[in-house]
């Protein structure tokens, strides 16, 4: 069977091409060996339950693992403790009856009264009488056990789930100090961290805060894909089938754009291996996997509806608070600092929107980030801005011979800016100066192209917008006019940039409010750079 590159479902080495995670794996195995409790909190899709499922198996010949999801419970099973007792019996036997005979020889006795409980639907039974009985299976196994629960966040707005983790909490304590046979190590896994439920509970159940999962070790392990893995990944597929890529280019493209991201990486080479069709744009090279085909499977990606996107919709949707957050984040210019005991900053996190970058607040990766200014420059309220409309109405001049034409772009730019916005204030704007620009620029580029900002220089005077076009690279600098001096800065940084870019010629927006500046377009010569400077 030919291996494909897997976005559904868990991830099965020889079916799969998979990103080596044995160090992770070893790393999470560390914790385990040290009978720690903790919680694998990471953003959907972020490989959790290819984590567990791998890690199951390193496992299994020291440890007798248990692992269950709770999205096999149903909603109707957490009505209160009788009915999530029987329940979690059901994952749990069904759980053991998959291993071997002589795995559960031991305590097969206990797992005769749990069938017998569960068959006579015994409306006696609570949470206190499960925990005897899983217990008494902790002190007959000849091996440690390890639970693994998946899939925790379908539960984590329940009363009895919050009992049931006071449960694991109490009898972790009474191993600790008295010896009492419990399960070795127990692993949550979900989006949410389990030591902030409140987040999750409703107004009206207020009284429900205290976390009774404050025993829970740190899990700070890394599962974000980096350089390296995702090279090796791409050698393993370049061993089957011979295309001709250069891995390395293409391993440090998926990283770059992702950062990381298990489901974004996947997806991107999935289009590239399933989706594009042969060879783009040229015709030559590795095709599908050269440096215009990444490009085509970024849009691609961005166009899509999948299950990723549609997840990070719903938690805009749920959270104007969070919504408003990320608008500030990716129109202001304002560089933030990350502050962790910010709500709206640890929810963002925790979602997978954002992180931490040298201290400051940064989307999480350029997908995200070009995902979230198309969702928000689409919007309905901004479907009818004046400098949108102006952009499609002189959408014939800005493509010759497949080329975009950015210095046409510029100038088209300034013109209708001037004309629309001249009399404005300073404030009006500083505050959307940015947003009207990339407003002007999307439907130019909507379909063919991409565009993102550069985290790295995205500050009060100055953000820079990369634009990708049929596997060309434009960079613009947007500032703010400080004077001279600061301009001539800004120009030495900008061809800087450049330079890490590989391309000669650059392009600067300037927004001018001296009443004596000139708008228009200009060229300067810097070296062997080319800077083509507009001014509105």
């Amino acid at each position: 069977m030919r291996r494909r590159f897997n976005v559904t479902g868990v991830c099965i080495p020889g079916r799969h091409y998979m990103v080596d995670i044995s160090r992770q794996l070893e790393q999470i195995r560390a914790m385990i060996d040290n009978g720690d409790y903790f919680t694998i909190n990471r953003a959907r899709q972020y490989g959790k339950t290819t984590t567990l499922f791998a890690l199951s198996k390193l496992l299994s010949g020291d440890y007798l693992v248990i692992s269950l999801d709770f999205q096999a419970i149903g909603n109707d099973s957490f009505q209160n403790e009788n009915t999530f007792s029987l329940a979690f019996i059901l994952l749990f036997l069904r759980c053991l009856r998959r291993l071997p005979k002589e795995e559960t020889a031991a305590f097969e006795e206990q797992l005769a009264k749990l069938q017998e409980l569960l068959e006579k639907k015994e409306k006696q039974f609570v949470l206190i009488h499960l925990f005897d009985q899983l217990l008494e299976i902790c002190r007959l196994s000849p091996r440690p056990i390890v639970l693994m629960i998946d899939e925790v966040d379908s539960a984590a707005d329940n009363q009895v789930f919050l009992d049931f983790l006071a449960q694991l909490r109490n009898y972790y304590l009474e191993r600790e100090t008295f010896g009492t046979p419990a399960f070795h190590s127990v692993i949550l896994a979900g989006v949410y961290d389990v030591k902030n439920l409140k987040r999750k509970l409703r107004s009206d159940e207020a009284h429900k805060v205290n976390s009774p999962w404050n025993i829970a070790a740190e899990f700070s392990v890394d599962m974000s894909f980096h350089r390296d893995g995702i090279s090796g990944m791409l050698s393993d597929y370049e061993a089957d089938s011979h295309t001709g890529m250069d891995i390395e280019e293409m391993s440090g493209l998926l990283y770059d754009y992702t950062s990381g991201f298990p489901f974004l990486v996947s997806r991107l080479c999935q289009l590239m291996d399933e989706g594009l069709g042969g060879d783009v744009y040229s015709g030559s090279g590795a095709g599908s996997w050269s440096k215009e085909g990444f490009f085509e499977a970024v849009r691609i990606l961005l166009d899509e509806k999948n299950t990723l996107f549609d997840s990070l919709r719903g938690k805009l949707q749920d959270d104007p608070e969070l919504d408003a957050s990320l608008k500030k984040i990716l129109f202001s210019g304002v560089s933030i600092p990350y502050n962790a005991y910010e709500s709206t900053f640890e929810i963002a996190a925790m979602l997978g929107f954002i992180k931490k970058n040298h201290g400051k607040v940064a989307i999480a990766n350029r997908i995200f980030e070009t995902w979230l200014y198309n969702l928000y420059l689409s919007g309905t309220e901004l479907k009818n801005i004046d400098i949108s409309m102006a952009a499609q109405q002189d959408m014939s001049q800005f493509v010759t011979g497949g080329r975009l034409n950015m210095r046409c772009i510029l100038e088209r730019f300034v013109v209708h800016f001037h004309d629309l916005y001249g009399d404005s204030d300073v404030t009006f704007v500083e505050n959307v100066g940015r947003k009207f620009f990339l407003l002007y620029l999307r439907p130019i580029i909507n379909g063919t192209g991409n565009y993102y900002v550069e985290a790295q220089t995205r500050d009060l005077g100055r953000t820079d917008v990369i634009v990708d076009y049929r596997g060309e690279q434009f960079v613009i600098e947007l500032k703010v006019w400080r004077g001279s001096e600061y301009n001539r800065r800004g120009e030495a940084q900008l061809m800087g940039y450049l330079d890490s870019y590989h391309i000669d010629t650059g392009y600067m927006l300037s927004f001018n409010f001296n009443k004596k500046k000139e708008i228009g377009v200009r060229e300067i010569v810097l070296g062997n750079k080319t800077l083509i400077e507009a001014v509105v």
